[in-house]
């Protein structure tokens, strides 16, 4: 077997023949990524390869930096196509790495290049990406993967006006896949810096219509600029936080938390606590009423580099895995909202593996109300998105809890061309279940196992999240609202 030939991590006849008749065919539901809406509405073709494959990948910088490469041919001041080479060169020494795989993927699905990038093979995969830049623009790129639906991260702070005219596009038939917002509050509880967070408010406050000068009025802020999402279809909110704070809620403390900040002044660890748990609580209400799911992503510690953060800033490759306490602060929240009543769908991803077996046997501790897999542990993420990585989660979750209703893989991604990893992923599970198979562990049945990968590839969270693919049959989109 050859290096990303046709059966590439396909280990047996049953594995081939699940992947080329069921999973390839079937379209791509990205329900969590980072695209950018404006580049989508734009559609502008990009003006390198350097930009379409280098701006917005810390993945990428990460691996550059580590292989010796200096900050001006990764982030800095460097020629585009200098940029391109150095990340070249290095690609030689990532062998066993995601991003090996994802580089080749990428030339091969979207540029029809079957070199092996390096120094040597550089300057001609530069040119002839390069020659094909015209037609790679962000809706190209889109339907080439057979994407049908974009659930984008967005700060409620921000307006969504961008999104409105992708709805409408969508609606018209000018655009094919649909592209939905995603609502991510992080920022009301981030206490790191009080005069970020007032400014943060004052835009809250102007999007929202509602001021903001306590708990109640930040609440009630983000249950108006909510509604907006609600109108261009969202269907989840995601929020990411080192761990779920181990304490019971505490609205009065809270409310101390947001008038220091709002004042200037900082925040003490219990404050920041109770703050954080007011703000996910409040979401997970509205995701109740809603009938919207609530993602939790847990365990990054973020920007650990004060070098990096000062010359290139947030987001630049700097964030690790995390090793807090996972289990009890999670059970805590999670059992809280089960016992009023309000727990919504509920997606867990860990970024340390360690805690694998605690959130997929947490996940299994909050199901039931008719709902299917109403807790979900989540796709396999970040450091963990590998060939090793999704297999671990893949056996873990088949062992421990129930692969069936599985909601499958996101790509987490700024990158138009990472819809590949979708490909790695369903290429993984075709091999997974068949080695099942073949191994005496599960039947050799076709029609069993091609309902399992069809379900996980997309089925299950179309389902799950209740999005709305069809433009004739969805509600139409508020012309104005509060965001």
């Amino acid at each position: 077997m050859a290096y990303l030939d046709d059966n590439w991590l396909l280990g047996n006849n049953l594995a081939r023949r699940l992947w080329h008749e069921v999973a390839r065919p079937l379209p791509i539901l990205d329900y969590h990524n980072h695209l950018s809406p404006r580049e989508i509405l734009e559609d502008e073709p990009p003006p390198s390869l350097a930009h379409l494959w280098l701006a917005h990948d810390h993945y990428k910088w990460r691996a550059m930096r580590w292989c010796g490469v200096d900050e001006a041919r990764i982030t800095g001041s460097a020629e585009p196509v200098e940029k391109f080479r150095a990340y070249a060169r290095v690609m030689p020494e990532l062998v066993g790495s995601p991003l090996y795989d994802w580089t080749h993927l990428e030339l091969r699905r979207v540029f029809g290049i079957d070199l092996l990038l390096s120094a040597a093979t550089a300057d001609e995969v530069w040119q002839e990406a390069q020659s094909q830049m015209p037609r790679h623009r962000p809706r190209a790129l889109l339907e080439r993967f057979n994407v049908a639906l974009v659930g984008t991260t967005d700060d409620p702070a921000v307006p969504l006006d961008d999104h409105r005219r992708l709805d409408a596009a969508w609606r018209s038939g000018d655009l094919t896949p649909r592209i939905v917002p995603t609502f991510r509050p992080d920022k009301a509880h981030s206490g790191d810096d009080p005069a970020a967070f007032a400014a943060w408010c004052d835009r809250l406050a102007s999007v929202s219509g509602a001021e903001v000068a306590g708990l109640d009025g930040l609440l009630t802020a983000l249950a108006s600029a909510r509604q907006a999402f609600v109108a261009l279809g969202a269907r989840a909110s995601d929020h990411a936080l080192v761990a779920l704070p181990d304490c019971a809620p505490d609205r009065g403390l809270a409310d101390r938390a947001v008038q220091r900040l709002l004042a200037g002044e900082s925040v003490t660890p219990a404050q920041q606590d109770a703050l954080a748990l007011e703000v996910l609580r409040a979401s997970a209400y509205g995701n109740a009423e809603d009938g919207w799911a609530m993602q939790l992503h847990l365990g990054p510690l973020r920007n650990v580099s004060p070098s990096l953060l000062g010359s290139v800033g947030p987001d630049a490759g700097a964030d690790v895995m995390g090793d807090a306490p996972q289990a009890a602060g999670l059970a805590r929240f999670l059992g809280g909202l089960d016992a009023e009543g309000r727990l919504p769908r509920t997606v867990l991803y860990n970024l340390n593996p360690s805690d694998n077996a605690a959130l997929a046997t947490l996940a299994g501790a909050f199901q039931g109300g008719g709902l299917r897999g109403r807790v979900q542990w989540g796709a396999a993420w970040w450091f963990n998105d590998s060939v090793p990585g999704m297999r671990t989660q893949l056996r873990d979750l088949a062992s421990i809890g129930a692969l069936g209703p599985f909601i499958g893989m996101l790509t987490d991604s700024r990158s138009l061309l990472s819809f590949s990893r979708h490909e790695m992923f369903r290429r993984l599970l075709c091999g997974f279940v068949a080695e099942l198979a073949g191994a005496g562990e599960a039947p050799d049945d076709f029609e069993l196992l091609s309902a399992l990968v069809r379900g996980i590839a997309f089925d299950n969270a179309a389902a799950y999240f209740g999005f709305e693919l069809d433009p004739a049959s969805a509600a139409p989109a508020e012309a104005g609202g509060t965001a």
